[in-house]
């Protein structure tokens, strides 16, 4: 009998540590060393016995009509067992997406974008798969494409999307634009005729790639009941199991998914990659699929941050008062929706960036193209904005000779504040206070190259390429500072469910947490298990795999995990420990009388009062019973901006990151080295530092990346991907990466868990403006663009 094990399954991870584990600690992760030493079980690496290997057939154009699809050549290949396309699906629901369906599961009638799966092959072998697969034949009638915003809005554009019916259909003034928000505040002209001077600015902002290193993979295994069970790499389990099982015609109970090892997300996993696709090919040929992307797949088979283009008009008095504000955002969505509605929205509510300005008048559009489809990404639609109001915030300190970080100062915004949005920041908002000491950390040494033996080209740009010795070398300083919402908004019913059991085990109270969180690499096991010591005083923790077995906990985006699902687990274990509370009154209530009239605690294994006496060991209050509690735990609630005027309370919380960015630039051949990154940023409440820090350090680098070496070139001719692989597309190395110091603050915001501010996103934004200023600073270049690549400081650009 064939065996028929999963092996790199999840599994619990019980993590023994003393009781002083609690949140505020640097608590390491039980994660950490399996993955350092190689013994962590990725997604990629599930395996089942007797499994076929799935594979996709993908566009090689980005606009075409299909007319015919031949599969015979592919389904004669020996080894093969199925080959579906569009007419194969099992349903009448045969596409997907985020917010609204318009995503094929597999094309039909025609391709709306370069790499869109087109057939599905499943085999004995990969390579078995991929031949197969080039066997399918494709006759392709190609279309002009739509590119930009003009293609895009002509009174005689081809649609991309013909008939729409989605709820922003209604209110665009074009159907090739997504969505719109406007937001009015205010009189922006006429507060602009109080202004000494008028600043203006377009800007241009790169298409960024997640670039996560574990590419899009599953194991979908098909089982007895007609259901399937399906391991994935993703960000959001409940949303994906929404969208998947309507396709296979499967109630949701029938398809059971569990986090499998995820080797990054940074928003690339929120939508759908393989999971369908898995899927449906298990349950046509009843065995066990796998699925892994090769990395120029992954490229195609996920979304990508949205480019922008984006006018800017400021307003200034001489004594460096902003008037108002005027600007235009305009993001390429591409083919298929995804969540460029949210962007858009996002975008739009915080493009005037952390600061004080009563008068606005603000567009945020998103199109549809034939470019690759854009989405989610660290920092979703606030870091391209961030981008260009930090360059025109050096534009007018520079235009009234003021400093530039002075200029900030005096415009920032503070509790209190009014978006402009008409939302009022209720906790704290100390922009001003995360310039100074950002501004106040020492600067790293000049010329830090030199040495008695010569110059460390290490430490030059270009590097171990030893293309300068110093010669005309130049060093640049630049600061900017962003704001980023915290969770979902708009009215979306954000919330998250945690599941705690405490029971003793071994003779020591145990308590096990479980939630659908996906743990992508930000610390939430890690955290979870903090909570748990914290509110429930033991010292052993067990974190179950996540799956859809337990109530939802939303994405593990939008900075939200730490406070929604963080919030979940520490109310489900506060109502744990009033069940254990009351177990012990009824047992041992009438040992003594502080049971019945002292606050109680749970400490170090043991019943205590508020003073410290011990009444019992939870081991002799849990004998023989185990306590479990499942609850939601929602934040306050939002509501969605009026599309006419933008006003309304759309966001739950801010953040904010402040940077100082150091450069030297070889100004002959357009090399830069970024020397320092350093930030300080509000927290709110450090619920473990180290990992805080390792998270601003990692969203710095990001923004970094965009700044000078990052971007998705997509043709304009054809929209076809140019650099589909991390050899032309350039991300940061260990040999890139600046010395990041961080400054933490914590002022707490008494509305989250435990005074908590969601971090992730933050310093991503003003990392990549701060390293532009310090390039602009060095060199005297407008640099209106990212990323900046060295025909742009050179003048040897061709567009």
């Amino acid at each position: 009998m064939a065996d028929t094990r999963t092996t790199g399954i999840p599994f619990d991870v019980t993590q023994g540590a003393p009781t002083k584990g609690g949140i505020g600690e640097s608590t390491l992760r039980p994660d950490g060393t399996l993955k350092v030493t190689g013994e962590f079980a990725y997604s990629s690496d599930m395996w089942h016995e007797d499994m076929l290997w799935g594979q996709i057939l993908r566009s090689p154009v980005a606009h075409a009509e299909i007319v015919s699809i031949d599969t015979g050549e592919a389904l004669a290949t020996p080894g093969v067992y199925a080959v579906l396309t569009y007419d194969d699906l099992p349903t009448d629901v045969k596409t997907y997406g985020l917010e609204f369906k318009d995503t094929p599961v597999l094309a039909h009638g025609k391709v709306r974008h370069h790499g869109e799966p087109v057939a599905l092959v499943a085999a004995d072998h990969p390579e078995t798969a991929r031949r197969a697969a080039a066997k399918i034949k494709v006759d392709y009638r190609e279309l002009p494409v739509i590119t930009d915003e003009a293609s895009a809005t002509a009174p005689d554009a081809i649609l991309v999307h013909e008939g729409r019916d989605d709820h922003h259909a209604g209110h665009v003034p074009h159907q090739n634009i997504v969505h719109r928000q406007p937001i009015v505040r205010g009189d922006a002209d006429k507060a602009a005729l109080r202004a000494d001077h008028i600043v203006t600015g377009d800007y241009y902002f790169g298409m960024q790639d997640q670039a996560f290193l574990g590419p899009e993979s599953g194991l979908a295994v098909p089982s007895e009941d007609g259901g399937v069970d399906l391991y994935v790499a993703t960000q959001w389990l409940h949303s994906d199991l929404g969208q998947i099982a309507p396709v296979l015609g499967l109630p949701e109970d029938k398809v059971r998914m569990t986090l499998a090892g995820v080797g990054g997300a940074f928003g690339g996993r929120e939508d759908l990659s393989m999971q369908i696709h898995a899927c449906l090919l298990a349950l046509r040929t009843n065995k066990p699929v796998k699925i892994v992307y090769n990395r120029f797949e992954s490229f195609f088979g996920h979304v990508h941050r949205h480019p922008a283009k984006l006018h800017y008009e400021h307003g200034v008095t001489k004594d460096g008062r902003i008037t108002h504000m005027k600007c235009r955002i305009v993001l390429d969505g591409g083919a298929y929706a995804s969540a460029s509605p949210a962007v858009v929205g996002n975008a739009s509510s915080l493009s005037v960036g952390p600061y004080v300005i009563d008068d606005v008048d603000i567009e945020a559009i998103a199109l549809y193209s034939n470019n690759p489809p854009c989405g989610a990404m660290r920092g979703f639609g606030a870091v391209q904005a961030c981008f260009a109001y930090e360059a025109q915030m050096d534009k007018l300190a520079d235009v009234i000779g003021m400093d530039r970080v002075a200029f900030r100062q005096l415009n920032a915004m503070e509790q209190g504040t009014i978006m402009p949005t008409g939302q009022p920041v209720d906790s704290p908002a100390p922009v001003a206070e995360l310039l100074r000491r950002v501004k106040a950390m020492p600067l790293p040494m000049e010329r830090q190259w030199e040495s008695s033996e010569g110059a460390d080209v290490r430490q030059l740009p270009g590097g171990l390429s030893n293309t300068t010795h110093g010669e005309g070398v130049v060093r640049g300083i630049g600061y900017a500072v962003g704001i980023k919402n915290v969770g979902f908004s708009e009215g979306f019913d954000d919330y998250s469910t945690a599941k705690v059991r405490m029971e003793v085990v071994g003779g020591e109270a145990v308590a096990t947490v479980h939630t659908a969180m996906a743990e992508v690499g930000q610390g939430g096991i890690t955290v979870h298990a903090q909570i748990a010591r914290t509110e429930l005083g033991v010292a052993q923790v067990t974190i179950h795999p996540a799956d859809t077995q337990v109530g939802s906990a939303g994405s593990t985006s939008a900075s939200r995990q730490t406070y929604v699902t963080g919030g979940a687990v520490k109310n489900a274990c506060e109502l744990v420990r009033e069940k254990v509370l009351e177990i012990g009154r009824r047992k041992l209530g009438t040992y003594h009388p502080a049971w019945a009239t002292a606050e109680l605690l749970l400490e170090g294994g043991k019943v205590v009062t508020d003073g410290g006496e011990v009444l019992a060991d939870l081991t002799d209050v849990l004998e023989g019973e185990a306590v479990e509690v499942e609850e939601e735990w929602r934040h306050r609630p939002t509501e969605a901006f009026d599309l006419r005027t933008g006003q309304g309370n759309g966001h739950v919380q801010y953040s904010f990151a402040a940077h100082r960015a150091v450069v030297e630039v070889d100004t002959e051949l357009g090399l830069v080295k970024v020397i320092e990154l350093a930030c300080a940023q509000d927290v709110g409440k450090a619920l473990n530092p180290l990992s805080v820090v390792g998270q601003i350090q990692g969203g710095t680098l990001q923004g970094m990346g965009i700044a000078v070496m990052e971007e998705i070139v997509v043709d304009p001719k054809t929209a076809k991907v140019r650099n589909p692989s991390f050899t032309d597309y350039l991300l940061p190395t260990i040999l890139d990466t600046p010395t990041i110091p961080v400054d933490v603050l914590e002022l707490a915001d008494e509305h989250a868990p435990y005074g908590l501010r969601g971090i992730g996103e933050a310093p991503t934004l003003s990392s990549t403006p701060a390293v532009l200023a310090a390039i602009r600073n060095a060199t005297g270049l407008q640099l209106d663009r990212t990323p900046v690549r060295p025909e742009h400081l050179t003048g040897t650009a061709t567009a």
